[in-house]
């Protein structure tokens, strides 16, 4: 039997320097300047640097989406960053950036989101001048023409009071954010903290949501671009609905694809429905998905109140372990999930696309999972100003994770998840050292993806920069 052998013994002190942790983290610092993004939270939280002194608050709100980024969970957090100031540079205190959190009131957090937009419309500029782009998004082995936006709600456990954290529908208490993704790149658009026992449908939420997702969008690209607005059934409330069809009346081009109750009208159509018009259901990649159906129901059920053009389309398909079902999926053997459109059949609308399409809205809650890794999952303060302010950060930190894949990764990592970011890329160690005039900073030469950190460090610097 062949022995284990031991590791080297160490002798560890704390006595080390010239080392730095979570090297990698420069990354996104650096790009929250080569998009603008720490010149535009300045120029909008300027007001709450009155006398021009101490920390600039843009930088700090910089900061703090930075250490989300990285996985900082609380603003003590910050500390990485502030105690390693040769390659951060001065940091906030946790005291000044608290301070910066609870002077955010709602103008100075709607002065965050525009600077966040400005910041946006730079990353898609350098997208598109590195030849990069904005990726489409797969659908049945074909892509999406344009833009697709996923709004979902979430719930956020408060384990001690807070403000207008509430009990929740599911039982437990918190918060109800609801919350808009680009599926093209996982950008974290818009999204608003409600209290727990926010509807999941209110229609005003998903407008406000909405509307503040569409002016994170460039002017060059929300207009003239087709956009698709996917939610699950929640979305389906008819005042959001003609809010979605009044803003493609003034000129901009969106769609829907929203989840529909299974109620007993439909019910009552699916039992009517001649077996012969229902078509095999397709999966991402465009074969015939095993044991799924498709079926137009449009003219069959009542859609009055929607807008013109609704379609009603059902799936259905033999239920995988663990799916909920209903009575009447019981009584039938299968599990049906109905949604709405107004895509046209013309020009390639078949219930077969559509459906495909509408259930690729399901990887918005590999977002949600990520975002609430990225500062959402929980919030620091009893104020409820503060956590929508810290909300708001962590959309932005989100983004930087976003824009970095897109602009400077490749391969593996330009689809990564923050958690493989962070282990392989962000929290790495590195020495500094200085020559010639110049602070280098050292990754190990063993580091496995030590290439792949210094190449995306080499086109960061490589990108076009804001003018102005």
């Amino acid at each position: 039997m062949q022995g284990i052998g031991s590791r080297p013994k160490l002798h560890v002190s704390a006595d080390g320097s010239g080392v730095v942790g979570h090297a990698g983290a420069r990354l996104l610092t650096d790009l929250a300047e080569a998009t603008g993004l720490t010149t535009a939270y300045s120029t909008a939280l300027r007001p709450l640097r009155p006398r021009g002194t101490g920390h600039d608050p843009g930088r700090t709100a910089t900061d703090l989406a930075v250490m989300l980024a990285d996985g900082g969970e609380t603003i003590a957090d910050l500390a990485v960053l502030r105690d390693q100031g040769e390659v951060f540079g001065p940091v906030a205190s946790t005291p000044t950036a608290w301070r910066l959190l609870a002077d955010t009131d709602e103008a100075a957090l709607a002065s965050l989101r525009a600077a966040r937009a400005t910041a946006r419309e730079v990353a898609w500029m350098q997208a598109a001048e590195t030849g990069e782009g904005i990726p489409a998004v797969p659908a049945g082995a074909r892509e999406l023409p344009g833009l697709v936006l996923d709004l979902d709600a979430t719930l956020i456990t408060c384990h001690s009071e807070k403000e207008q954290a509430a009990p929740t529908y599911k039982g437990g208490f918190g918060f109800h954010p609801l919350l808009c993704f680009l599926a093209n790149t996982g950008e974290a658009v818009s999204g608003r903290l409600r209290p727990g026992n926010s509807g999941a449908n209110t229609a005003a939420d998903h407008i406000a949501v909405l509307d503040d997702a569409l002016a994170q969008i460039p002017d060059a690209h929300r207009h003239g671009t087709a956009i698709l607005v996917r939610a699950d059934s929640a979305g389906s409330a008819k005042v959001f609905l003609a809010h979605i069809r009044t803003l493609r009346e003034h000129g901009l081009d969106l769609r829907f694809s929203v989840g529909y109750a299974v109620t007993e009208p439909v019910r009552h159509a699916i039992r009517t429905l001649p077996e012969q018009v229902w078509h095999p259901a397709l999966d991402q990649n465009g074969t015939m998905r095993d044991g799924a159906s498709v079926a137009e129901l449009t003219g069959m059920v009542d859609l009055a109140g929607y807008p013109a053009g609704t379609r009603i389309i059902v799936r259905r398909e033999r239920p995988h372990p663990g799916a909920q079902l209903s009575l009447f999926d019981h009584d039938e053997g299968l599990r049906h999930q109905v949604f709405l459109t107004d895509t046209p059949y013309s020009g390639g609308g078949s219930a077969q696309f559509l459906e495909v399409r509408h259930r690729g809205h399901a990887t918005v809650e590999d977002h949600i999972r990520c975002g609430k890794s990225t500062g959402f999952g929980r919030f620091p303060s009893r104020h409820f100003d503060v956590n929508a302010t810290w909300l708001e950060l962590s959309l932005a930190a989100i983004d930087l994770l976003a824009w970095a894949r897109v602009l400077l990764l490749d391969g593996e990592l330009a689809a990564a998840e923050p958690k493989k970011l962070r282990y392989r890329l962000l929290h790495v160690a590195a020495r500094l050292t200085r020559g010639g005039r110049r602070l280098r900073l050292r990754i190990s030469a063993t580091w496995p993806w030590r290439h792949e950190l210094a190449t995306a460090f080499h086109r960061l610097a490589a990108l076009p920069r804001p003018v102005g």
